[in-house]
């Protein structure tokens, strides 16, 4: 979290920290639109009933108030409130409903905003964050391919992001036809109480987990074991997962003409599909690994976590899945499958644990002198003129010493310091100093061009 944050959950980056944020959204961005994908922006308030779809509970949800209300909101029901989305998938369902004759379909969009959720704050979690979406939203059906597609985009933008520090990411990925399928073979019916305890195995261990399964789901010790040997099988191609699953549901007796192996099996070929697909163009980039449930209800198909290598204890920084019911308008659906980064948790660990930093705060690269103030119109019009070049140039606060105004520049990153000519002085020029490498030379403000090296506002990584 960034240092002075007086509310507990809420970050304000430091000017720095905001470029290095800044830089990442920029990456995001280009990768998304480099993959068709289109930009858009939601409300950040949302019904309480559109905020409920996805199954979450209320107290995760900021709900809004007016002063005059405070006191008397429980006189008006959750449902008919207004809230701050807490995610952009909600959002974006209620949009695509709204606007579904304007748009052309599938609806390719990326999406970068920030979402308020109601958890409590810790390492690396907030509760204002800015999320990074894509999504491609069909109108009555969407192809499978799209399955692999995203996931390889997110790939793609992860690894623009190693430049800043991140290490390499793997999208671990499932599907939930493939886990009902084999938890109904086995004779369970709460299936979404199931995969909700399966989500929980990373936090809080197996044996945890059995025990909520027992007790919460229905299941004995047999059939509680089983759904943790599904979570642990993992796989690197399609022909490898499809054995290690025969093999599981003959261990079972889950019999492969029953119904339940057949909804399983339409899952599981699924998953192949994605992890072969995806071997093709990024070997490695994508696995099997059946422990990945998706708490959230409204999944339907295939669920993704992606992870970083050597950062367990980070999580999941980017998650998501293929949901066929949470858009709809009367009996027309609109299926869609989408992935979220959370970017703040992203940043956070770029700028505290992989060293990320800018190269200087000021995106200026000159900072215009002035000798006094009777002359701050001169200083005012060389800048201008910079500025009409393209270059980005900033003007003296004051007309201090010479020396404090270079300090204030090299406080900010701004690695060139530009004196305007002494108008008493014959055959005077402007002159900058480059206070990097102590360099000066004459200049004019028509021709002068900052050297790339030192104007470029970058973001670098600790050794």
């Amino acid at each position: 979290m960034a240092k002075g944050a007086s509310i507990s959950g809420f970050p304000e980056w430091l000017p720095s920290e905001r470029v290095v944020e800044q830089r990442v959204i920029d990456t995001l961005r280009e990768v998304f639109e480099l993959n068709g994908f289109i930009g858009i922006e939601t409300r950040a308030v949302e019904q309480g009933s559109s905020l409920l779809k996805k199954g979450e509970t209320s107290k995760e949800i900021y709900l809004l108030s007016r002063l005059q209300e405070v006191g008397h909101e429980s006189d008006t029901p959750i449902e008919d409130r207004l809230g701050l989305h807490f995610d952009l998938t909600v959002p974006l369902s209620r949009y695509v409903v709204e606007h579904s004759g304007d748009l052309a379909f599938p609806f390719k969009r990326w999406q970068i905003q920030k979402v308020w959720r109601g958890e409590r704050p810790q390492e690396g979690r907030f509760r204002e964050f800015v999320q990074a979406d894509i999504d491609v939203i069909g109108n009555g059906d969407l192809p499978d391919h799209y399955e692999v597609e995203l996931p390889l985009v997110m790939v793609s933008a992860l690894e623009r992001l190693r430049e800043f520090g991140l290490p390499k990411a793997t999208v671990h990925a499932n599907n939930r036809k493939l886990s009902e399928g084999f938890y109904r073979g086995l004779g369970l019916n709460d299936i979404e109480g199931v995969l909700r305890e399966i989500d929980k195995l990373d936090k809080i261990g197996a044996d945890e987990v059995a025990k909520l399964l027992v007790e919460g789901c229905g299941a004995n010790e047999n059939q509680a074991r089983a759904c943790l040997e599904l979570a642990e099988l993992t796989a690197a191609d399609g022909a490898e997962l499809s054995s290690k699953f025969d093999a599981l549901c003959e261990k079972h007796d889950i019999a492969n003409d029953s119904e339940a192996y057949a909804l399983a099996r339409q899952g599981l070929d699924t998953l192949a599909m994605i992890v072969d697909e995806a071997a093709r163009i990024r070997p490695s980039s994508v696995i099997a690994d059946l422990k990945i449930a998706r708490g959230l209800d409204y999944y339907t198909g295939s669920v993704y976590e992606t992870f970083l290598d050597g950062a367990a204890s980070l999580g999941s920084i980017c998650s998501g899945g293929r949901y066929d019911n949470l858009a709809s308008q009367g009996s027309k659906k609109y299926p869609g499958v989408g992935l979220s980064i959370g970017l703040s948790r992203l940043v956070s660990y770029m700028l505290h644990t992989a060293g990320a930093h800018a190269n200087r705060v000021s995106p200026a690269s000159v900072l215009v002198a002035v000798w006094n103030e009777e002359d701050r119109s001169a200083s005012n019009l060389i800048a201008n003129q910079l500025r009409a070049r393209g270059i980005a140039a900033d003007v003296a606060p004051t007309a201090a010493k010479l020396g404090k105004q270079i300090k204030y520049a090299d406080k900010l990153g701004i690695p060139y310091v530009w004196f305007p000519a002494d108008e008493s002085a014959q055959d005077a020029s402007d002159e900058v100093k480059n206070i990097i490498t102590g360099d000066q030379h004459p200049a004019d403000v028509q021709s002068w061009e900052p050297d790339t090296v030192y104007a470029q506002q970058t973001v670098t990584v600790e050794a």
